[in-house]
């Protein structure tokens, strides 16, 4: 069974930082691109940042650049997601997928959009306090 695991949202002020993990499950990690998305309430889905598992290339939207930094541990198949200086405009659902294509899409600079993904996890919710 395929799992995508979110874990250490919760309630920051703004400024601070949070560190989301996803813990994957059920298929090869390596094979995967894993990205995060997130959605406000209210608003679209939108991808924050994605890393290869397999070359650790990486993408940032450019919201995020410079903030936040995306990693894997190959050996416990978990993507992290550190976020620094969160902003107010950051309180969202926070989601992690995995992207079957990502690593051709990495290669032209791309990161995939929401329905290009294969696996989803169930989202954890983070919010940025003014």
């Amino acid at each position: 069974e395929v799992q995508l695991v979110e874990s250490g949202g919760g309630l920051v002020q703004a400024g601070g930082s949070l560190r989301l993990a996803c813990a994957a499950s059920g298929f090869t990690f390596d094979d995967y691109t894993i990205g995060w998305f997130r959605q406000a309430p209210g608003k679209e889905r939108e991808g924050v940042s994605c890393i290869s598992t397999s070359d650790g290339s990486t993408y940032y939207a450019d919201s995020v650049k410079g903030r936040f930094t995306i990693s894997s541990d190959n050996a416990k198949n978990t993507v992290y997601l550190q976020m620094n200086s969160l902003k107010t405009e950051g309180t969202a659902v926070y989601y992690c997928a995995a992207d079957s294509y990502g690593g051709v899409r990495l290669r032209v600079g791309v990161m995939g959009l929401d329905y290009e993904y294969d696996y989803w996890g169930q989202g954890t919710q983070v919010t940025v306090s003014s």
